[in-house]
């Protein structure tokens, strides 16, 4: 599982080129689902693996911050440009 979260969190950027929009989103999700999971299981079983279930964690939830700040962008952008145009009529 925290190989599972490491790959899926390193390619949730490539995500976007394959399926725009929610590909990487998606990558991403599953990266941080199952870094939770295997840092559950590497607690209990006392296994090796807590930094690839770390690294993953920290790619998804840092990939959904990205997002999430280009979408605010975009609608903050959005509004001042139809504002702008609204008083430059």
């Amino acid at each position: 599982m925290a190989v599972v979260s490491l790959v899926t969190g390193a390619l949730s950027v490539f995500g976007h080129l394959v399926l725009p929009g929610i590909g990487g989103g998606t990558l991403a999700l599953i990266a941080i689902v199952t870094g939770i999971i295997a840092r559950g299981e590497i607690k209990r079983s006392g296994e090796q693996g807590m930094w690839m279930a770390t690294v993953g964690i920290l790619l998804g939830v840092l990939h959904l911050l990205v997002i999430a700040l280009i979408f605010i962008f975009l609608i903050v952008a959005v509004f001042a440009i139809g504002g702008w145009a609204l008083l430059h009529h």
